[in-house]
């Protein structure tokens, strides 16, 4: 085993791996081999679901802005009664029709939205994600991200200032930037204690600690589902504080 660069172990390689990996990337970086795998018939769905998967690598920040650009706007919430009109959406949200119609029609290549050209609709994945307020939280904090990876290498070389660190509370642990965090964590957190609670059953333990438990939302969820849990959490004396005032609320401060 060799440690790498982040301290962590990499597992040993195979030498008849690193042959195999290396015979695989000398074909796929030939363009004879790509043209003959594209026209073959055994292999040609390969190649295409291979070309689609690097086309998507190249859009993916396009995918990423324009979902941002629909939550920034709130679309999905507006369209939630039903269609609206291009002219009426993009009066609602200060934007020309033209360039209204431009994001819905990119919208609608991600299943976000629908579009006859004259109206607005929500997309399956535009509705579905009506029902996930965290998606939306995270996707403005991806905001943060997204000027960090501005210049990727720059940052990598540390010759850039990193805009989410400055957010992340852990790094100053300061009560205001412990409780922006904890909100936006606190978003996020329905959808993931739901498929925990179902896949995992409390009633059996006496006892619980969430390491980086945060404002306490999860564990306030598996005192709802094991009764007789007690309860406790870790964290950063902000992030704790507001976690034992969500338990005082909840009446389970004797069981915290």
């Amino acid at each position: 085993m060799t440690a790498s660069a982040s301290g962590f172990v990499d597992p040993p390689v195979p030498a008849w791996l690193r042959r195999w990996r290396d015979l695989r990337n000398r074909l796929l970086a030939n363009g004879t081999f790509q043209d003959l795998a594209a026209r073959f018939p055994p292999t040609r769905f390969v190649a295409r679901r291979e070309a689609r998967a690097l086309f998507d690598l190249c859009a993916g920040f396009v995918y990423s802005q324009t979902l941002a650009a629909c939550v920034e706007l709130d679309l999905f919430a507006q369209l939630a009664a039903g269609a609206e009109t291009v002219e009426h959406l993009a009066a609602r949200c200060r934007l020309a029709p033209a360039a209204l119609l431009r994001l819905a029609r990119a919208g609608a290549a991600l299943r976000l939205l629908e579009t006859d050209g004259a109206r607005v609709a929500l997309g399956p994945l535009g509705a579905a994600l009506l029902a996930n307020p965290g998606i939306a939280a995270m996707v403005r904090h991806h905001a943060l991200l997204y000027r960090d990876l501005a210049d990727p290498v720059g940052l990598l070389r540390g010759e850039t200032n990193a805009t989410l660190a400055g957010f992340w509370p852990y790094e100053g642990g300061d009560a205001p930037r412990a409780d922006a965090y904890s909100q936006l964590m606190a978003a996020s957190q329905p959808m993931i204690a739901a498929g925990i609670l179902a896949a995992w059953k409390f009633r059996r333990h006496r006892r619980i600690l969430d390491v980086g438990g945060g404002d306490g939302r999860f564990l306030e969820a598996v005192a709802a589902r094991a009764p007789a849990l007690a309860l406790m959490l870790f964290d950063l004396p902000d992030v704790a504080a507001l976690a034992r005032a969500r338990f005082a609320r909840a009446g389970l401060a004797g069981r915290a």
